[in-house]
């Protein structure tokens, strides 16, 4: 029946239009009944075809303050605030007594992050009915909202950009459609080095608005954090054209400008070979943002290089860790500090790092150096022979047995008898070591083993000091009085 009735208006309508002569009631009628089957798409939540049916009526009568208070609705629920509260609006100066059109209007500032134009509607609606209760909820919202911001506001200001993230989530959940609050989580997540997720916020609201000083600036913002300082500096210049006094923006492509040169001298005078001056450009360089991660960690390891050139190697060693620290897998940063630890004689710290980079990265050239490193933590462990007797590797045969000759008549017992039992004990183990020595370097087979990293264990348990002191003078002096076989040394 319905559908008779609609069919018979719809060719009532054509037919008028044909001869300009539609009756006002028929039209109104027609708009009528776009409105109902609206209202069935609505609630069946079919929403875009409730909107369609809703800009039909909207056409046929363009003064009737309900069909913009339906299509308000129907806009929020497709969350476009904006054109919702622009039919609520028009709801309202078409019938400024109509009370739902400003409990809609509450709800798309609200939903949008103007607390002060919801406020304003609030204090409509009351006006008009002071025991409103269809906007408690708002009314909580609001207040929620206004300590919301404040909370957010002192957090910004304080630096506490992770805090600042979780409030603004908070305040997203009554104002999902805030520009303001999306930029302002974009904009921390930025600083907090999470550019992918703050990229994304910033180009869907560039394609919503390509005109957003505030979207490019934030743009602009990832491209300066991940290292991507000339465009950086066009998006914020960008930002400037459209927005002069953009504070921020101006703060931020004068921060660019000046790391980006700073980063760049300091290159270049590492490059000539003017090491002091570059370390000293780096260290500046460091001071202008310590947020910008990505830069840091490649300031921090191109000082590390200038430390390792003047003979720095701690303050290069600390520049690796702070690379690390920022970016565990800088294989660059890794190497270096190794390489820092194999010269200082840290070889567990060395081998450590060489496992580290081989895990990174499997080449022949990082396999050799934790072959080397691990060699040396090996020699390390063992007693340094020369060391010992005091001399070098490079040490003749004769050099050997005169240092072996003076350290044995130094710490030989007997000139330790009546030394306190602990010096009589310590001075056993250096005769004892020094005997060691002697065997191992006076050999040349036994040498090159040591020399080469072997072990040489086996050959210190056969050592008796004492008779090795016999021997030793026994032969180079020829024996005592002249009777081979006979000792009798005296200190």
């Amino acid at each position: 029946m319905l559908f008779e009735i609609i069919k018979l208006l719809i060719t009532l309508f054509w037919g008028a239009r044909k001869f300009k002569k539609m009756p006002r009631m028929s039209v109104t009628l027609i708009a009528e009944e776009k409105k109902k089957l609206g209202n069935d798409h609505y609630k069946a939540q079919h929403y875009q075809s409730a909107l369609k049916l809703y800009n039909d009526a909207i056409s046929l009568c363009p003064d009737m303050a309900a069909f913009y208070g339906n299509r308000s609705a129907c806009y929020m629920m497709l969350s476009n605030y904006n054109n919702a509260l622009q039919d609520a609006r028009t709801a309202i100066r078409l019938d400024p007594k109509f009370e739902k059109a400003y409990v809609r209007v509450v709800k798309c500032c609200i939903a949008m992050g103007d607390i002060t134009g919801a406020e304003q509607a609030v204090k409509s609606v009351m006006e008009f009915d002071p025991t409103c209760a269809s906007i408690k909820v708002e009314v909580e919202q609001l207040q929620q909202l206004r300590k919301l911001e404040t909370t957010i506001k002192s957090n910004y200001e304080a630096n506490s950009y992770r805090n600042v993230v979780y409030y603004l989530d908070n305040a997203l959940k009554f104002s999902p459609g805030c520009s303001k609050y999306r930029l302002l989580k974009a904009e921390c997540l930025a600083f907090l080095g999470r550019c992918e997720e703050a990229v994304d916020i910033a180009v869907t609201m560039m394609k919503i608005d390509s005109s957003s000083a505030d979207a490019i600036y934030v743009r602009g913002l990832c491209l300066y954090y991940t290292d991507a300082l000339e465009k950086g500096i066009l998006h914020f210049e960008r930002a400037l054209q459209l927005d002069p006094d953009h504070a921020k923006a101006k703060e931020m492509r004068s921060k660019c400008k000046t790391l980006k040169d700073m980063k760049e001298n300091g290159n270049v005078l590492f490059k000539s070979g003017r090491f002091r001056e570059a370390q000293a450009v780096y260290t500046e360089a460091l001071k202008i943002d310590e947020l910008n991660k990505e830069i840091n960690s490649k300031l921090y390891y191109n000082r590390a290089l200038v430390n390792s050139k003047i003979g720095s190697l701690r303050d290069a060693i600390a520049d690796c860790t702070r690379v690390l620290e920022i970016n565990g897998h800088y294989l660059k940063a890794l190497l270096l500090r190794a390489r820092c630890y194999n010269d200082l004689e840290k070889y567990e710290e060395c081998v450590a790092d060489y496992e580290s980079a081989l895990n990174m990265q499997k080449t022949s050239e990082i396999k050799k150096l934790l072959r080397d490193a691990k060699t040396a933590l090996k020699r390390s462990k063992r007693k340094d022979y020369y060391k010992i007797l005091g001399i070098t590797r490079s040490s003749t045969d004769d050099e050997i047995k005169k240092a072996y000759r003076k350290k044995a008549m130094v710490h030989h017992p007997d000139r330790h008898a009546n030394s306190s039992p602990e010096e009589r004990k310590a001075e056993e183990i250096k005769f004892k070591e020094v005997g060691e020595a002697y065997a191992i370097l006076s050999d040349q087979y036994k040498k090159s083993r040591y020399d080469n990293g072997q072990d040489v264990d086996e050959y210190e348990s056969e050592v008796d000091p004492n008779q090795m002191f016999k021997t030793f003078f026994q032969f180079t002096n020829g024996g005592s009085n002249g009777r081979t076989g006979t000792f009798n040394f005296e200190f």
